[in-house]
């Protein structure tokens, strides 16, 4: 199992992104909840775009991938899961919830530290919220959430199984959540106790920094009820509110050249948790 798993971990992985990106594109079509605000085809040309370009860089940087990782640390006996006796299901689920919380404690860190928030601020300048901005980080904040995944993978020693599954579950929910999909809102309140949807995550989105510094979950809602960042709809409403930054409001600069120099020579903002406003008002 774990040398098909490295043989064919890529493959595997596009596979499940084909298929879920279908679905959600064919959601958005007949169900949005929004009506967007900004050309489809070059927002979507670049948030792909933007794929690709961290697809290779991973490729490039880390060629045998977070599961060539898990391996790797399985064959020198290292981490939680190799030294201790559990059952392969258990492992494989502790491990999806663990590295679940990692990246959600590794995304509050994007917003409460200055200079990662400047990365991270590429994700959340998009104009409009559809399964594209799901996938639309930049390359550099991609290698250091590789990084993280990696220390966490040494410390946990999680099976092969856990690994490709937590990350074909990451990156199918993030298209999900960030889905432009309108459920029933009952659907929707007991839908988000198990996973994140759409309406909880684009409240993220919003450019009131209080609103956008919650809902910090991909994956499993839990983390956010936990630690106090959760927060139910935003002030305005999903049809009213507002998604972006407020220091980006230029439509001319959703392109792939503008979204790579945007941690260099945009503007910071109040966002950052730390900086005095990150928190606060909704203006």
């Amino acid at each position: 199992m774990n040398e098909f798993l490295a043989n064919n971990e890529a493959l595997i992985r596009l596979g499940f992104f084909a298929g879920v990106f279908a679905l959600v594109a064919a959601g958005e079509v007949l169900s949005p909840r929004r009506v967007l605000t900004t050309p489809k085809g070059g927002r979507w040309f670049a948030n792909i775009g933007i794929v690709v370009i961290n697809t290779l860089s991973l490729r490039l940087l880390f060629p045998a991938g977070a599961v060539g990782v898990a391996l790797w640390v399985g064959q020198r006996g290292w981490g939680l899961f190799n030294t201790i006796q559990a059952p392969y299901w258990l492992a494989v689920v502790v491990s999806v919830v663990v590295l679940d919380f990692v990246i959600y404690l590794q995304h509050v860190m994007f917003h409460a530290i200055p200079t990662l928030w400047r990365l991270h601020m590429m994700h959340h300048a998009d104009l409009d919220f559809d399964l594209t901005t799901g996938t639309r980080f930049h390359p550099i904040e991609i290698v250091l959430s590789m990084l993280i995944k990696t220390a966490a993978i040494i410390v946990i020693g999680p099976p092969a199984m856990g690994v490709i599954a937590f990350e074909i579950l990451l990156n199918g929910t993030a298209m999900f959540n960030h889905g432009n999909l309108k459920l029933p809102l009952g659907f929707d309140r007991v839908l988000r106790l198990l996973v994140v949807t759409p309406d909880m995550h684009r409240v993220h989105h919003s450019v009131f920094p209080s609103e956008t510094n919650s809902n910090f979950g991909f994956n499993l809602p839990w983390w956010d009820r936990l630690m106090g960042t959760y927060r139910g709809q935003p002030a305005r409403g999903h049809e009213g509110m507002t998604i972006g930054l407020n220091q980006f409001r230029d439509p001319s600069r959703l392109t792939l050249p503008w979204m790579l120099a945007l941690p260099f020579v945009g503007k910071q903002g109040g966002y950052a948790i730390n900086r005095r406003g990150g928190g606060g008002a909704e203006a």
